[in-house]
């Protein structure tokens, strides 16, 4: 497993909040609910996605050590104006354009505090590009819009899931969590129509010891296939188990009980 290189992080989260800025000035209703995070409306979604992106400008830039309180961020909270698709695009921006100008000049090994034990910024520009890559799907689903990875950061993003998994099993096991553990069942994550060079296939492992996971196209106990990003979504329960292109061969239960659980993170 190869980690993208930081610049390609760095760009895709300009690329990605480009995207979501299309979404926000496409005329979507942001009072409407989004159907994957159904406690929040579109507006808030975007708010969120934001301020996360201005809480990690703010750890980068300031080198922070320990964690750092939100209401220390500038701006976090976003505008004060509900409802203003020109306003909340503007600030959106402005929230990208930070974010990336810190991680640029910081770049991948300057150390800074993360929640994760990875103590530098390349941690954070990987994870902000799996953020905004991820609740971009939130808001282009509800709004009806198509939704489209590139290969390499849809496989990236599989891969750090499966990290965060790994990393919260070994640090902060939970009833969820132990429950994952146990002999004998896997579960096989086939991407198609990708090519050989990405190796888009995983092997995950539920054992005594915890969640073991390669890549690699190998027999278990139950298989998710289909489009990359398609799987992708539904691996971050995004889209059904049962949608258009998606196909599951196996013990379908010992997926739906992973998805269930896998979700802490």
């Amino acid at each position: 497993m190869t980690l993208l290189a930081h610049d390609r992080y760095c760009d895709e989260i300009a690329h990605q909040v480009g995207l979501l800025r299309s979404v926000v000035t496409s005329g979507a209703d942001l009072s409407g609910t989004v159907p994957t995070c159904p406690d929040w409306s579109l507006e808030d979604l975007v708010r969120h996605t934001g301020g996360a992106l201005r809480w990690v400008e703010f750890i980068v830039r300031t080198r922070a050590e320990e964690e750092v309180p939100e209401e220390r961020v500038p701006g976090l909270a976003g505008p004060g104006t509900r409802g203003d698709a020109a306003v909340l695009d503007a600030w959106l921006a402005e929230s990208g354009e930070q974010v990336v100008a810190a991680l640029r000049e910081a770049g991948p090994d300057t150390k800074v505090w993360s929640w994760a034990g990875i103590l530098n910024s390349g941690f954070w520009a990987r994870r902000m590009t799996h953020e905004i890559t991820v609740h971009r799907a939130d808001a282009t689903l509800a709004a009806g819009l198509p939704y489209e990875v590139a290969p390499d950061v849809a496989a990236d993003a599989i891969d750090e899931w499966l990290q965060i998994v790994e990393f919260v099993q070994r640090t902060a096991p939970h009833d969820a969590a132990r429950e994952l553990r146990g002999p004998g069942r896997s579960i096989h994550l086939h991407a198609t129509g990708t090519g050989p060079n990405l190796n888009a296939e995983w092997l995950i492992e539920l054992t005594e010891d915890g969640v073991a996971w390669r890549r690699g196209h190998e027999k278990a106990t139950v298989a998710l296939r289909g489009p990359l990003t398609r799987v992708l979504l539904a691996f971050y329960r995004r889209l059904p188990l049962d949608a258009p292109e998606l196909e599951v061969l196996g013990e379908r239960e010992l997926l739906e009980f992973w998805l269930e659980r896998a979700t802490f993170g």
